[in-house]
């Protein structure tokens, strides 16, 4: 295993992104068509020069609306992975509505010709019913939870916790989740909107900081460390934030030659292996 690892993920949600707002308007959209128009191709260029290879979460509803774009994540050499169908929060939903939800993005990806290694929450967060269907698709891995930062680990079944008890843990899930956490989302730092009040104007030098600092720190501390960045191409995307991702490539690969950049699904599939 590589000293420190950093796989680059984006969650390339288009409009489908906005649907989960209380009133969705036309501008809306067009800011998800953004990440599509411009986003994506803008990364895809940056990402081929610097020889790295990432990992793209995609709504069906993204892969159905921009066809040839997904397609030139793939002859990129990227990996898609299942992000729902239209970025619908699981825990609004029933069993059933996730379950549908789950099974028809798995065929939007079907028709393209994939099987998904991945799987990562479009909010970041769970229902009761989330992990067991994780476990039934056969994900090799997810990305969603935060109680690691840079070791990858397995996630409970059946855990039990309220106001009034404490934790009843349940028992070893298979697959094998790679955490991420909010300060390594662009979506915190940049995105700006009304309602609700988001600021979203983080200097990428104040971003860069943070990402650099965190990825030194690993890098000192932990043997095989892994550093996950979650990124939506609708707001990395802009000039100025390309840039700042390219510094922060940079700046860990001139870390030194045991700095390696990888897909997820690569990185669970060496983890399965050993």
């Amino acid at each position: 295993m590589p000293n420190s690892t950093v796989c680059l993920s984006f969650d390339f949600d288009a409009m489908s992104v906005w649907f989960g707002y209380k009133n969705v308007t036309p501008a809306m959209l067009y800011r998800g068509e953004y990440g599509a128009r411009v986003g994506v191709p803008r990364l895809l260029h940056m990402l081929d020069r610097l020889a790295i290879r990432a990992t793209f979460f995609v709504p069906g509803h993204t892969i159905e609306s921009f066809p040839e774009v997904t397609q030139a994540i793939l002859a990129g050499g990227h990996e898609i992975g299942h992000h729902s169908y239209a970025h619908v929060d699981p825990s609004e939903q029933t069993a059933d509505e996730e379950r549908r939800d789950m099974e028809r993005a798995w065929k939007a990806l079907e028709r393209i010709g994939l099987k998904p290694l991945g799987f990562r929450s479009p909010s970041a967060d769970y229902s009761s019913a989330t992990l067991a269907l994780i476990e039934e698709f056969n994900f090799l891995y997810d990305s969603s939870l935060m109680a690691d930062d840079y070791r990858p680990y397995h996630p409970r079944l059946g855990d039990q916790v309220t106001q009034q008890s404490p934790l009843v843990k349940g028992a070893e899930a298979r697959v094998w989740e790679l955490p991420i956490c909010f300060e390594f989302d662009d979506w915190v730092h940049f995105q700006f909107n009304f309602n609700p009040y988001r600021n979203g104007t983080s200097a990428p030098s104040k971003v860069l900081e943070i990402w650099t600092a965190e990825f030194d720190w690993m890098h000192a501390n932990v043997d095989g460390g892994i550093l996950n960045v979650a990124m939506h191409p609708q707001v990395i995307g802009r000039g100025h934030r390309v840039a700042m991702l390219e510094h922060f490539i940079t700046h860990c690969l001139s870390r030194g030659s045991d700095v390696k950049f990888e897909r997820m699904g690569d990185v669970a599939k060496r983890l399965n292996s050993m």
